[in-house]
């Protein structure tokens, strides 16, 4: 938040926002081939009101401009591919930038950070089809480092905030998690040392503290950072152990399970009604009643066999090939429910976490979501195009 003139008018900027959305969803959460984070735009623009899409168009950038919002957010990034030009006349991509950059907008996509994110895209999808107890289908492994630093006793509290601040020691629903051993440390610096607790050339024995915490893989060089700005020792004693630990909070996909159990036309039902489609496909599990769920967001059918090895009865997920269909017949009931149909709904959870973190700043912007689908796919039958 920032102070502006005598009328103590107060405002926001795109970067504030920006670091509340980034601390749910992390950039180096993302899938590494991805383009996320601030697509075009001034991270110190100020905020009038947000719009939210899957997709930015060209009539979703026309109804954000209408509605006088200039911060706009996708999940599917803007910039994707490698653009070769930027004729405004022949290229639609390039037409679209050109409406974005004469509007001043404000454009940020988070894409697979949010897919593997909790409370993201797939757990929404999992909250509108009414499953409980809610967790990752696949937890995300290899992606955690242990921090060990070593720490005079007077300077443990100072030190374990400065990585607590930058993301260190969190553990699931809890963060500020460490671990504290009181120990003896030794060294003896050389005639060119100066070190911060005893003196040069003289073998020294300290009371210190073993700090450890754990650290996501894309924190680590800013926890390091911020530990060595305010470490007292000339020569800091640090040890860095890759882990293989499952991230509690940070995954593929989700399961949980139906109040009551359905049988496959009373769920199928069930899946079109929450989704607001008339469409899906799917190849017949092997189970008569379907109770425990697994679902993915988007092109998910890679956790197929994740989705067996739960247990579940039903998968749904979007983008299903031929081949993959015959995969899980009469292993899962194996659904198709379409790509727009599964993400969509995160949009709802990103208004949600936006409009909590305006209202605590005591910001009063307006966050609006596209009206309208920007979904290509259409289906035809003989009633007509749907």
């Amino acid at each position: 938040m920032h102070f502006q003139n005598r009328w103590c008018i107060f405002f926001m900027i795109a970067e504030e926002l920006i670091k509340y959305l980034e601390d749910w969803a992390p950039p180096g959460a993302a899938w590494s081939q991805d383009n996320v984070g601030l697509q075009i735009g001034s991270r110190k623009t100020k905020i009038k009101n947000v719009f939210l899409c899957l997709e930015l168009t060209e009539e979703a950038a026309e109804e954000a401009v209408k509605n006088h919002c200039n911060f706009i957010f996708t999940h599917h990034p803007l910039l994707f591919n490698p653009l070769k030009n930027l004729d405004f006349q022949k290229n639609s991509k390039a037409k679209l930038i050109e409406k974005v950059i004469k509007n001043n907008l404000v454009v940020y996509s988070a894409h697979t950070n949010l897919d593997f994110t909790k409370e993201g895209v797939s757990f929404e999808l999992a909250k509108v089809l009414e499953l409980n107890n809610i967790r990752f289908l696949k937890r995300e492994e290899e992606n955690q480092f242990k921090l060990v630093v070593f720490i005079p006793e007077n300077h443990v509290e100072k030190i374990s905030e400065a990585i607590f601040e930058v993301g260190g020691g969190i553990i699931g629903e809890y963060d500020r998690c460490s671990f504290r051993t009181s120990g003896t440390g030794t060294f003896k610096g050389s005639a060119k040392s100066n070190p911060a607790v005893g003196k040069k050339n003289s073998f020294e024995f300290v009371n210190e503290v073993r700090l450890e915490v754990l650290v996501n893989s894309w924190n680590l060089k800013e926890v390091l950072s911020a530990m060595l700005k305010v470490h007292p020792y000339e020569e800091p004693a640090y040890d860095i152990y890759p882990l293989k630990n499952k991230n509690s909070n940070y995954g593929f996909g989700a399961v949980g399970e139906l109040r009551k159990s359905l049988s496959t036309k009373e769920f199928l039902s069930h899946v079109c009604k929450s989704l607001k489609t008339e469409n899906v496909r799917y190849a017949k599990g092997k189970n008569g009643k379907i109770k425990k769920v697994a679902v993915c967001g988007g092109s998910g059918a890679d956790l197929l066999s994740a989705a067996i090895v739960q247990k579940a009865d039903a998968f749904i997920t979007a983008d299903i090939k031929y081949h993959t269909f015959q995969d899980g017949e009469d292993k899962i009931l194996f659904i198709d429910a379409g790509h727009y149909e599964t993400e969509v709904l995160v949009l709802n959870a990103v208004k949600m976490k936006i409009k909590k973190f305006i209202n605590k700043q005591g910001e009063s912007f307006e966050i609006i979501k596209f009206k309208r689908s920007t979904n290509p796919v259409k289906f035809f039958n003989n009633k007509g195009v749907k």
